[in-house]
């Protein structure tokens, strides 16, 4: 039976460190769903970070806003898909300047694809909404819809796991 988890944290909480982890741990077909671009110096330096991680015969797709398409053309003999991350996804969308709406409905359609799936989907997000109100609207309007985006994640997930300092909290459990 497929399964779709849900890893969520703060900043360095461990949560990709993890996802990567139960992937290695429980597929072999592994296809990674990277949402991160290098824009800046430190940006491909934390890709770089991260690619390490990961054993090279996974299958890399780099798309940070039709995720929906991107997992409707994956291969039967896939196991397993990571998708790192939902923060950045959402990122790439205000700066593309889609709508809320628009956000939201992209959210949905993932989620409508993996209950369509014939393979295990874990998707790692940031955990936004435990820090401050951020002093401009362009920060507020992230938090909001990525909170938004989180609960939508969360609701349709068989497991949420709750990431914080490099110690995973099941908050929802397989049924």
């Amino acid at each position: 039976m497929k399964k779709f988890t849900f890893i969520f944290g703060g900043v360095r909480s461990g949560k990709s460190n993890y996802s990567v982890k139960i992937a290695k741990s429980t597929a072999k077909n592994v296809v990674f769903i990277a949402t991160a671009s290098a824009s800046d110096d430190e940006m491909k330096k934390r890709i770089d970070a991260h690619k390490k991680l990961r054993p090279v015969h996974w299958t890399l797709i780099e798309e940070g806003i039709d995720i929906d398409l991107a997992i409707k053309k994956i291969e039967i003999e896939t196991d397993l898909v990571l998708i790192d991350c939902l923060g950045l996804f959402v990122t790439n969308l205000l700066m593309k300047k889609k709508s809320d709406s628009v956000i939201m409905k992209k959210i949905n359609a993932i989620c409508s694809v993996i209950k369509e799936a014939n393979f295990n989907v874990i998707i790692v997000s940031n955990d936004v909404g435990s820090g401050l109100v951020p002093d401009n609207y362009l920060a507020r309007r992230f938090r909001d819809l990525l909170g938004l985006a989180n609960q939508v994640m969360a609701k349709n997930a068989d497991k949420v796991i709750f990431m914080q300092v490099g110690i995973p909290i099941v908050i929802k459990k397989e049924q």
